[in-house]
């Protein structure tokens, strides 16, 4: 009959229930399948918290990675790529901070320096950032220790591909997280997995651009000139090499960094006449921060910071901080150390000191009220500044570098979460987690709800979007795993033994 509802799919009831029975999910038709613990998400988020727990004991069969990637790096990979950070290039990453590697040695420093049969590597980070730049890893490098970390703990036997359409609630205890495999590969739309604990790591919920831009692209239908670092816009960098041309460079974080030198090279590389507007919302003219203690370098515009918290917040002081304070507290220190940041890297400044000679980089403060097409197919970015004088920046390009922030509706499985999961946002807009990061409202009777990542920001733990604030994440979690007797606790003999394997190489 036409119109109706295929079988093994959502039914109105289910769709409208907070808590499901496993009867209904039966009477849907929908196959259901057990496992102990489901970590939606398949990124790098996942890939921590089940290296940590294989690493603990735990079993690969005992473990469900649901994820659309085919790889736990393939998002970031993507999204280092196409806002011009190539595999070949360093991140913005600490050398101790490796996603395949729980105990942080060997360092990601130790290891590329043995592969590249060079001593440079140690020297800089022995003398960093006194003498050198912090030293950062290739995107490369961590890619291929991933890939070999994966190989080890079996984590593509643990990997189901398909898109998490919602996580419920289970009557008795636990969650039903409803899964669309791929066409073809299933005899019902949905598959249900049925489990004791789950594990969100989403990532960011989607781009997000200034809304003048989001305006005109709609208005327009152009999504040529005007584009966001995230997405893929090589065309820009290969129409400049074909003629000269402007660029409007909008931010003033790592992307924006990574824009402009990608740029500043290609014109000296091939001799190019690109010019360069970069427009600050905010303009940093020195060193900035509420107090003599808690103060960040700055210049040229830019607020200057090694990674994107302060080394304090992975681990130190003001970890601490953060852990004790109430939110209103928390709020405040976030806003003080938080925000948009960049390295302060040698060659860069060089060039963008160069650019100011010779006159084809032109950075200053402004808000843009609109952007609006010229007759001869160009854009015009009519600017206001902070003491009200009006400017008119006509462009070949505009480029977005402002990132990612998304707001958590506008993620399929984190809207479900928030109307029926029972859970609620914390003073940053994002889910409020407990202190081993059991997502606070949503647990289901002995059954636990995790969430890591950026899904997980504005509560205890500052760092939490970041390799090292991952692993934190992972190891608070199976800890908590540990004492609800999923796998064993991580000790000292345990974790000994578990390096030397690692070491070796030998699986888990």
């Amino acid at each position: 009959m036409q119109g109706a509802r295929p079988v093994g799919d959502l039914t109105p009831e289910l769709l409208r229930s907070p808590v499901w029975h496993d009867r209904q999910v039966q009477a849907a038709g929908i196959p259901l399948f057990d496992v102990p613990l489901v970590s939606v998400g398949g990124g790098l988020g996942s890939f921590t918290l089940v290296d940590v727990l294989r690493v603990q004991g735990a079993d690969a069969g005992s473990i469900r990675v649901l994820s659309s990637r085919d790889a736990p790096w393939q998002s970031w990979e993507y999204l280092t790529r196409v806002s011009q950070l190539p595999a070949g290039e360093r991140i913005r990453s600490d050398a101790g901070a490796r996603p395949d590697n729980i105990w942080g040695f060997p360092s990601y420093a130790l290891t590329e320096a043995r592969q590249d049969k060079s001593m440079k590597l140690l020297w800089q980070v022995l003398t960093e950032p006194i003498l050198t730049d912090f030293f950062s890893p290739r995107a490369a490098t961590v890619f291929e220790t991933v890939r070999r970390e994966a190989d080890r703990i079996s984590y593509w036997q643990m990997l189901s591909k398909g898109q998490v359409r919602m996580v419920r609630r289970r009557m008795g205890g636990g969650y039903f997280t409803v899964l669309t495999p791929p066409p073809g590969t299933s005899a019902t739309k949905r598959v249900v997995l049925r489990s004791q604990y789950v594990h969100l790591a989403v990532g960011y919920p989607g781009l997000k651009f200034l809304p003048d831009l989001q305006q005109f692209r709609e208005t327009h239908n152009d999504y040529h000139r005007v584009v966001n670092a995230y997405e893929p816009h090589e065309h820009v960098y290969e129409t400049l090499k074909s003629r000269p041309g402007v660029v409007v460079v909008r931010g003033a974080g790592i992307v924006a960094s990574r824009v402009l030198q990608r740029l500043m090279d290609d014109r000296e590389r091939f001799g190019l006449q690109t010019q360069i507007v970069h427009m600050f919302r905010t303009f940093v003219t020195g060193s900035h921060g509420p107090g003599m203690w808690m103060r960040r370098k700055g210049g040229d515009g830019w607020a200057y910071q090694a990674f994107t918290l302060p080394k304090s917040a992975f681990g130190g002081q003001l970890k601490a901080q953060f852990r004790r304070a109430e939110p209103e507290r928390r709020a405040a220190l976030s806003k003080a150390v938080g925000g948009t940041t960049t390295p302060r890297l040698r060659r860069w400044q060089e060039q963008m000191r160069r650019g100011r000679a010779g006159g084809w980089y032109h950075p200053f403060q402004a808000v843009v009220d609109r952007v609006e097409p010229t007759p001869d197919g160009r854009l015009v970015s009519l600017t206001r500044s902070d003491d009200g004088r009006l400017g008119r920046y006509t462009s070949d390009f505009i480029i977005d570098c402002t990132g990612l922030e998304a707001d958590m509706p506008e993620h399929r499985v984190l809207a479900d979460l928030l109307q029926y999961g029972g859970a609620r946002r914390n003073g940053a807009g994002r889910l409020a987690v407990g202190e081993h990061f059991e997502v606070l409202g949503a647990e289901s009777e002995g059954g636990v709800l995790y969430a890591s990542g950026a899904a997980a920001a504005g509560n205890h733990f500052p760092a939490v979007d970041s390799f090292l604030g991952m692993q934190t994440a992972a190891l608070d979690i199976a800890a908590d795993l540990a004492r609800r007797g999923f796998c064993a606790r991580l000790g000292p003999v345990r974790s000994t033994r578990q390096w030397i394997r690692w070491m070796r190489g030998r699986p888990v």
